[in-house]
């Protein structure tokens, strides 16, 4: 898929204030602090479409972007570690569910893992989730470029195939990426258009 906009749309945290269009969605979502916002520049082919920062849990809102006037993608809260006040993390995460289990727009949702990381409580918590509340997912391997092997990035890969296996009969399909190296993104955009075509039969 050629990306030839990329626009910026606007950020809300609450349901009747989202956008009301007929474009399907396509969510990107994980821990905070995983690479969300690099990655969504990276696939857009814009260096500040998504604002990035070194501080965990920055995006607190839910950030919709037009993708060629064709669909949308949105930007969810990370989860897990944020410095904000409890009620103001309990809210935003609120919003964020109330999104994925209500929002009919939503097509799809791409989970993303860092890769330098065994299989974690809280995603692995998070994929079943989604599954329960119906929401189509696959994942996303991050950060590939912080690991120099390819056999330890086979071995976690295969650490998280182990622990879904224990739950799940068929797995979900996975993509590996390096928005710093600019790796995967033919791949992740590639999934997407097959996505958008079968939304349209």
């Amino acid at each position: 898929m050629k990306i030839i906009t990329a626009e910026f749309v606007g950020s809300f945290n609450k349901f009747n204030q989202f956008p009301k269009n007929n474009f399907p969605e396509i969510a990107f979502i994980g821990r905070s602090n995983v690479g969300k916002s690099s990655l969504i520049n990276m696939l857009c082919q814009k260096k500040n479409l998504a604002k990035t920062s070194s501080t965990p849990g920055k995006t607190q809102q839910i950030n919709f972007f037009n993708i060629n006037s064709e669909w949308f993608l949105i930007d969810l809260p990370g989860y897990g570690y944020a410095k904000t006040s409890k009620s103001t993390k309990k809210e935003f995460q609120h919003n964020m569910s109330e999104y994925l289990k209500k929002r009919n727009n939503l097509l799809f949702a791409f989970l993303l893992i860092d890769i330098r990381l065994p299989a974690q409580k809280i995603d692995l918590e998070f994929m079943e989730w989604l599954h329960e509340n119906v929401v189509p997912f696959a994942l996303i391997f991050t950060k590939s470029d912080k690991i120099s092997s390819i056999t330890k990035i086979d071995t976690n890969i295969a650490n998280y195939k182990e622990e879904l296996s224990k739950k799940w009969d068929i797995l979900p399909d996975y993509l590996i990426t390096s928005s710093a190296k600019k790796e995967g993104r033919d791949k992740v955009m590639n999934y997407v258009e097959e996505l958008l075509k079968l939304n349209k039969i």
